[in-house]
């Protein structure tokens, strides 16, 4: 057995640094590096986000991959997984869905590959930071029905100070029949998580208060508290097995709280958001300072854009010096009409 001693630590590809007290900062670089360097020629380019907006759109028209292809498809999203339930927790919702697509991917999923390499193509420079603080959070949230067999997706979260901790991103494995359902299904399926955490800090020392799971959905938390009491015609049919949250509220491991939909940072692991939500959701799960990635990916494009265009083009000086010629013509005329004013002054005089 090995040890190791310092303030920066390489593990299984990770780089831990514990240069600044009360803080880890982690990081891939390497290992994406990797990724971007051996990803084949046709994924070139730069993107801003991780996903299309039309990540979960299915086409059954689309062509399938060949053998080769498939293998060279699987070969990536495995060495994606691993990244992004690391330190690339920003890629986790677009990998998480082509992973369900590995078996029969078509020419349409390997679009959506290539926007992830392009991604992180922009974005090598990103890392994961942890604050560990004194509170415990979960944040728990579903999207209704948005796979092709109309199935669900679980989006869970956890952060014990700031930078998360942990992450997951699913397909939910049964259909349900409402947002309420669905929602209550993906409380039920990170229980093991919430559970073994508990168990785990506490078996290190750690007082654990009541934990908080935070919903956006208030009938979803009157089933979780309230179990059978709050059931009706729409929810009878329920596996009884969801009302163990019911019972472990009641011992007091956990309780459901509500949350803003707009505050519910679990969206970034079932929705492939844009633009600034995007850019924000980044800044809380990484724990980035304000604007780092906007900042990263302006760079990269900069650089970028002189690769694509080596030589300035030479009709931007004619134009500039056409520009100055219009300004000395709109001069010289200028100077004419005042030579011109001060004769006529001094002929009437």
């Amino acid at each position: 057995m090995t040890t190791s001693r310092g303030k920066v630590l390489e593990y299984l590809g990770l780089t831990l640094e514990y240069s600044t007290q009360g803080k880890v900062k982690i990081s891939m670089y390497e290992y994406v590096q990797k990724i971007v360097e051996e990803a084949p020629k046709d994924m070139t380019g730069v993107t801003k986000t991780p996903a299309f907006n039309h990540l979960f759109v299915t086409n059954s028209d689309c062509h399938k991959l060949p053998e080769k292809m498939v293998q060279i498809f699987h070969h990536i999203i495995a060495k994606l997984l691993y990244l992004c339930r690391r330190t690339q927790q920003d890629i986790q919702t677009a990998v998480a869905f082509l992973f369900t697509r590995v078996k029969n991917p078509d020419s349409d999923d390997y679009k959506k590959l290539t926007h992830i390499i392009q991604y992180l193509r922009g974005t090598q420079d990103l890392t994961l930071t942890i604050n560990p603080g004194d509170h415990l959070n979960w944040w728990v949230d579903s999207s209704y029905a948005i796979h092709p067999d109309m199935r669900s997706y679980s989006g869970v979260i956890m952060m014990l100070g700031k930078g998360a901790v942990y992450s997951s991103s699913c397909k939910q494995k049964l259909n349900t029949k409402s947002s309420m359902e669905a929602e209550l299904v993906c409380i039920d399926d990170a229980m093991g998580q919430v559970l073994w955490t508990r168990h785990f800090l506490a078996a290190q020392g750690e007082y654990i208060p009541t934990k908080a799971t935070y919903q956006d959905i208030k009938s979803t938390i009157l089933l979780a508290e309230n179990g059978r009491a709050s059931s009706s015609k729409r929810t009878r049919h329920l596996n009884v097995r969801y009302y163990f949250i019911t019972d472990q509220i009641k011992k007091g491991h956990m309780k459901v709280e509500f949350c803003p939909t707009q505050e519910m940072i679990p969206d970034f692991f079932m929705k492939p958001l844009q633009g600034a939500l995007l850019i924000r959701m980044q800044e809380k799960i990484l724990n980035l300072p304000t604007r780092k990635i906007a900042n990263v990916h302006r760079s990269v494009l900069k650089e970028h854009m002189k690769k694509k265009n080596p030589k300035t083009d030479p009709r931007a000086g004619d134009s500039a010096n056409a520009g100055e010629n219009k300004n000395d013509g709109k001069e010289s005329k200028t100077n004419k009409t005042k030579e011109n004013k001060t004769k006529k002054k001094s002929v009437t005089s």
